[in-house]
């Protein structure tokens, strides 16, 4: 493993982290939280110490799991964890709808008290604004908030995490810009491109680290699809078109040279192609079997993706990688 400093502190992260998304819903076919928490102390086993989760993910459960699995090791990992949909007042959900947020001073407190008992800790290394909008942004009382938390003691560093879906870069920009986030989580991968590059490059202009999920572009760069692979509900996936798994292993076809006599998997290339600027601190992939745990985990140690190599995906991309695009880009401009 390979570990990273996220500019302007003394927070080391393993370059690649573990996400709890995937092992706190029903959404990626886990079901089972011995699952979880064996997937997690794999992850701790094989070097990984940054564990990214919310208090919205299984409604609290992703912050008892890590808990459960890893607070023996409090000192040796670094918690990322989430706040601002108020799920506390808005139980019912229906399929992957919003709940509402809050960002009132007495709400994030609030919250931030709550994560704490149920990471059974007495600090949060990485307190992030999930999906924040642009109010939220601009809201001066949201901030003064989380620097009295800071100057608490009760989280070390605060961030953002933007989405849910691919883009928020007015957003993005406006953070790093004007406000002393450490650390900005955006989506990002070889064929979801934007406006993930231009975040990256402010991060690298105003100091900030970034964190990258869906590195695998939901799967399709895991190199594991065919034209057979079905998605059965409550997977996610399930409710996108099948063109977008057509579209997407076509573009998968054009990338063998970043495999071929490499050493490298698809999925290991992914990785390393999310890591090429050194403010990327860490990257989250999703992992819900030990097969993807161990050759993810191993992603950070494989060779790096080369100068040409990159020149090759730059040229490819404005072209869809010579695919005809039959899904829309999901990009919220």
């Amino acid at each position: 493993m390979q570990y990273r400093t996220i500019p302007a502190t003394d927070l080391s992260l393993s370059v690649v982290g573990f996400g709890l998304w995937t092992i706190t819903t029903t959404w990626w076919g886990v079901d089972s939280d011995a699952t979880g928490v064996d997937l997690l102390r794999g992850a701790y086993e094989r070097g990984v110490t940054f564990f990214d989760t919310a208090d919205t993910y299984g409604d609290g459960k992703g912050e008892t799991m890590l808990a459960e699995a890893l607070g023996d090791v409090r000192d040796k990992i670094v918690i990322g964890t989430k706040f601002g949909y108020d799920f506390y007042n808005n139980a019912d959900r229906q399929g992957q709808r919003e709940r509402p947020q809050d960002f009132s001073p007495k709400f994030v407190r609030f919250a931030c008290e709550q994560s704490l008992k149920r990471l059974r800790t007495d600090h949060i290394d990485i307190y992030q604004i999930h999906n924040p909008r642009m109010p939220a942004v601009q809201n001066d009382e949201l901030f003064a908030v989380l620097e009295d938390l800071k100057r608490e003691g009760k989280i070390r560093h605060y961030a953002a995490a933007l989405g849910p879906a691919n883009g928020w870069e007015a957003e993005g920009l406006a953070l790093t810009r004007n406000r002393d986030i450490t650390t900005l989580q955006i989506i990002y991968n070889i064929f979801e491109q934007d406006p993930g590059r231009r975040l990256i490059e402010a991060a690298e202009r105003d100091g900030v680290g970034v964190m990258i999920r869906v590195p695998h572009s939901s799967g399709l760069l895991e190199g594991k699809y065919t034209l057979e692979t079905k998605f059965e509900l409550p997977d996610h996936r399930a409710h996108r078109p099948r063109e977008w798994l057509i579209e997407g292993l076509q573009k998968l076809g054009k990338l063998g040279f970043l495999t071929e006599g490499t050493g490298r998997t698809i999925g290991q290339a992914a990785i390393q192609y999310c890591l090429e600027s050194p403010n990327v601190v860490s990257v989250l992939p999703n992992i819900y079997n030990k097969g993807q745990l161990e050759e993810f985990a191993a992603g950070a140690d494989v060779a790096p993706l080369t100068p040409e190599e990159f020149a090759k995906i730059a040229a490819m991309y404005p072209d869809n990688f010579g695919v005809e695009r039959m899904v829309p880009t999901e990009v919220k401009q």
